[in-house]
């Protein structure tokens, strides 16, 4: 029985894990590329009836507007040992990044690229396995995502992205990595469109997903859409080839990945 209970776990995590990716990358797609016929959705994870949207959340923390889809960890004071925790978390990713530098080495280690056919400014590389496993604990030599930037006919390895459950609360999170040091960010307030409304995500002014205008659940229901307060789980980046901290914990260079 618990056997069962646990497959059923790993197949919903799967599902969500695929959809996540779909949802991260998707708002960086040129309109010309985002414009699919309705087979092409269909057929991307996570890309049912329901279509998808993107995520981008208000920064909590350093003071900066990402605006209302993204919500970010609140900078804690730092206190004894978060220095040197947050070191041994990129220190792990750094040995992570020189395993990794080759991505057919990734490919071949079980991560999938997702889309690797349309243009974007950040590949995400996922190892769905290790979706899994944050979920339970946190192991940084284990990314669930490697961060690519595309390279001639290759990629070229940029970062990495750690993930961590829904309902972690902010001192989970804080245990994982410290949040003196580092920012966990989360999609929230977002509005699928109705079905037959998909393309209103794109544009110059859009009204759903990723960039649109509405945020609240009264507007979302007044448009027919469906609201979602927060979609998936925390996740934060980790540039390990940046030599200062602030380089390497960038949150701007998270939040301008996620939003372009």
């Amino acid at each position: 029985m618990h056997s069962g209970v646990f497959r059923m776990k790993l197949i919903l995590s799967a599902a969500a894990l695929a959809l996540l990716t779909s949802l991260l990358l998707w708002g960086q797609q040129p309109e010309s590329q985002n414009n699919m016929n309705a087979s092409e959705m269909h057929d991307m994870p996570g890309m049912g009836n329901e279509g998808s949207a993107h995520a981008m959340h208000s920064m909590e923390g350093r003071h900066m507007d990402m605006g209302p889809h993204m919500k970010m960890t609140t900078t804690r004071e730092i206190k004894p040992g978060d220095q040197e925790k947050a070191d041994q978390v990129v220190d792990a990713a750094r040995k992570v990044a020189a395993k990794y530098g080759d991505y057919k080495v990734a490919l071949a280690d079980g991560y999938k690229i997702f889309l690797p056919n349309l243009p974007q400014k950040q590949y995400h590389f996922t190892n769905y396995w290790y979706g899994f496993e944050a979920s339970t604990h946190f192991n940084p030599d284990h990314p669930t995502s490697l961060l690519y930037e595309k390279q001639g006919e290759g990629y070229k390895l940029i970062g990495v992205m750690y993930t961590a459950p829904k309902y972690a609360s902010e001192d989970d999170l804080d245990s994982r990595i410290p949040l003196s040091i580092a920012q966990w960010h989360a999609h929230v307030n977002l509005c699928v469109p109705p079905a037959d409304r998909k393309k209103e995500m794109w544009g110059p002014q859009p009204q759903f997903g990723l960039q649109g205008s509405i945020s609240t659940k009264e507007a979302c229901d007044a448009s027919g859409g469906k609201f979602m307060p927060q979609i998936f789980g925390w996740m934060v980046h980790v540039y390990p080839f940046e030599q200062k901290p602030e380089d390497v914990w960038s949150v701007e260079r998270q939040a301008h990945n996620h939003m372009d």
